[in-house]
């Protein structure tokens, strides 16, 4: 695959950085799939134009770093990373090696040092992806395509990441699920006793264990209607099996979707 097909994503907070980079790339011949500014929006992004590689800032403004967005981008989609930073400590190595990056480049860089990084992580990832194990979720075009809910939060139940069926299911929008709190984003009622079911969300956390609600429990919606759902939560792993995160889905009873793949 010659530079001119090849995706690139930046993820980049200084403007001034990221006009060096598209002139860069641009003039070697790759194409910039997309540009964003936070580690939650990398999510999510990563999701919908699921580029070739990615070009992660660590140190970014939003709620979620360059280090914690690449560990659930690369659990979730399998992407390769490189890192750029302006800082160098032995405790941000160790944090960004648990990302499982392809690269770690300092700042400021040249642009034969950000090529041949881009080129040699490029040919690394096309050699390893053959051997690592299936994404936590599955295949992404099914997870994004299917009926059943998926949405994923970090280990306080922020949520990071959902699919589009979500969004419908909830009645919200992009920017309303962002970050939000689990707990917030999703109001279960037990049928019988009219209470609030709790938060699975820390209870996953404290146990590791998958949990499930079949029985009489019913989802509000935004505009206040009820959908009867069964609603799954369990532990996100990554590859090396630390546990990153929960993984929710929501199943409207009665409605015909995708049979998905289990929580690890």
């Amino acid at each position: 695959m010659d530079a001119a097909a090849r995706q690139i994503m930046i993820v980049e907070d200084n403007e001034t950085v990221v006009d060096l980079l598209f002139l860069q790339l641009e003039m070697k011949g790759y194409h910039i799939a997309a540009k964003v500014a936070s580690g939650e929006e990398a999510v999510l992004k990563a999701s919908e134009v699921r580029p070739d590689l990615i070009l992660m800032d660590i140190d970014l403004s939003g709620q979620m770093d360059g280090i914690t967005a690449a560990r659930f981008i690369f659990s979730l989609f399998h992407l390769p990373i490189i890192f750029l930073t302006g800082l160098c400590d032995d405790h941000l190595l160790e944090r960004a090696k648990s990302a499982e990056p392809y690269g770690y480049l300092l700042k400021p860089f040249t642009e034969k040092e950000l090529i041949s990084n881009i080129e040699i992580a490029l040919h690394n990832h096309s050699i390893r992806k053959q051997y690592l194990n299936k994404s936590v979720l599955g295949d992404i075009d099914t997870i994004m395509s299917a009926k059943e809910s998926i949405l994923v939060t970090d280990l306080s139940g922020r949520i990071v990441f959902f699919n589009p069926p979500a969004l419908r299911m909830l009645e919200s929008s992009r920017n309303e699920l962002m970050m939000k709190p689990s707990r917030e984003a999703i109001s279960l009622i037990n049928e019988k006793t009219g209470e609030p079911i709790r938060d699975m969300v820390p209870e996953v956390v404290r146990q590791t264990l998958v949990m499930i609600n079949d029985f009489h429990s019913f989802l509000i919606t935004k505009s206040g209607k009820r959908k009867f759902v069964v609603f799954n939560a369990g532990p996100m792993r990554d590859d090396r099996g630390e546990m990153i995160g929960v993984i929710l889905r929501i199943t409207e009873k009665g409605a015909a979707g995708s049979v998905m793949p289990k929580v690890k």
